[in-house]
């Protein structure tokens, strides 16, 4: 094995252990918003490091592709901030906070 191949199967069983672990404390967690925050290391880490995994062993069999690079950092930074918008929306709708006026409309204005 070469050290790129070492590399990508380092990251992949990162990426493994975290989704493992993340399964575990799914099936622990007490309530839906803990289970909602619970996702956090399994978009914003795993799912990278499955995508420098592959990055890497490309790299590794055809060298380096601009194309490929770019891809990737615009899909890691796609996956972070859907990631983060997706858990803030669920975690809101799980908790049941809705959004009141705080000053009562008086007389029609």
């Amino acid at each position: 094995m070469t050290a790129a191949e070492i590399a990508v199967s380092a990251l992949v069983v990162l990426a493994t252990i975290c989704v493992v672990a993340t399964t575990i404390l799914q099936l622990r967690a007490p309530d839906a918003l803990t289970r909602v925050n619970l996702l956090g290391p399994l978009v914003c880490i795993a799912f990278p490091l499955l995508v420098v995994a592959k990055l890497v062993y490309s790299w590794s069999t055809t060298g380096f592709d601009l194309n490929d690079f770019l891809r990737a950092v615009i899909a890691i930074a796609a996956v972070w901030i859907v990631g983060s918008v997706a858990s803030f929306i669920m975690g809101r709708s799980v908790y049941g906070v809705t959004v009141v006026d705080k000053m009562p409309i008086a007389n029609g204005r």
